[in-house]
């Protein structure tokens, strides 16, 4: 029997409420996929192919990757087995936070422009940043003083990233029909509309329907909605939700269906997520 590839991860939480990060090493080929978040990590050994909102791109140990809320894309072992990365993960919020408006979604405020960047000063900030929260999760006990210079690095990181490597989303020229699709597809994830409702709704065929909707968001009305109920069950469990009832909630058949779909999404399991989340009980965890 062939033995399961390589698989390593951790998720780690931070002091902050839509802000957590991850450490993978990995000979997974993960599949085409998306976040709600954004994602800034580093390639630490080997190196990885993948798809992107802008084309395939290579990147090496060394390098910088970054992903967009709802940006579609994959990855795979480049040139060895496997490969190690660390990210931090940013709800939208959070980035909007940065720019100076803390009351926005910033899901179309700004858009990484790069999937793969060199930039040594904001690697360095981003490494400091990452090691401190692991530093945290792993049980360190923690100052007042050690908690603003970690919230610093944060901010830090953001502006650098921000400055340098952000700007107003392009226009990716969505077809409004399909458009509604998606967007009826995300309002109800539990009682999703048919195939053929969906074509009645976009105005053309069921085959039409499928060839437009993967165009534009790079996977089938399925694989999203499947997609939509991992990212929802997830920031259940970042804020504080049992297993059992995120996975009731967005859908899944029971929580292995969940544990299966985030292991080919995330590459963590729900478990590991929850174990990293912070509740909400201090007021002074959202960052403003």
């Amino acid at each position: 029997m062939k033995p399961a590839p390589t698989h390593h991860s951790r998720v780690f939480g931070s002091p902050w409420e839509g802000v957590y990060g991850t450490h993978i090493e990995s000979a997974r080929h993960f599949g085409k996929h998306w976040h709600a978040v954004y994602g800034l990590g580093l390639v630490e050994h080997g190196a990885q192919s993948s798809a992107s909102g802008r084309g395939t791109v290579e990147a090496y140990a060394g390098d910088l990757i970054t992903t967009n809320p709802g940006e579609v894309h994959d990855g795979q072992p480049l040139g060895g087995p496997s490969r190690r990365w660390r990210m931090v993960y940013l709800d939208p919020g959070v980035v909007a936070s940065m720019v100076g408006d803390p009351t926005s979604t910033g899901l179309q405020a700004l858009e990484l422009t790069r999937p793969v960047i060199q930039d040594a000063r904001l690697a360095q900030v981003l490494l400091r940043l990452l090691d401190q929260l692991e530093r945290r999760d792993a049980g360190l006990a923690w100052s007042s003083a050690e908690a603003l210079a970690c919230e610093e690095l944060l901010v830090h990181t953001c502006a650098l990233l921000l400055e340098g490597h952000a700007g107003a989303p392009r226009s990716h020229g969505v077809d409004a029909n399909v458009q509604q699709v998606r967007d009826r597809l995300a309002d109800a994830p539990l009682e999703p509309p048919t195939l053929t409702q969906m074509a009645l709704m976009a105005g053309v065929s069921k085959y039409q329907l499928l060839r437009r909707f993967e165009k534009c968001y790079g996977v089938t009305p399925y694989a999203w909605l499947l997609q939509h109920r991992a990212e929802r069950a997830s920031g259940l469990i970042r804020r504080g939700e049992s297993l059992a009832l995120a996975a009731a909630s967005c859908g899944f058949a029971d929580q292995s269906h969940m544990t299966r779909t985030f292991a080919r999404q995330f590459g963590y399991s729900p478990g590991a997520l929850r174990k990293a989340a912070v509740p909400r009980v201090h007021s002074d965890s959202r960052l403003q």
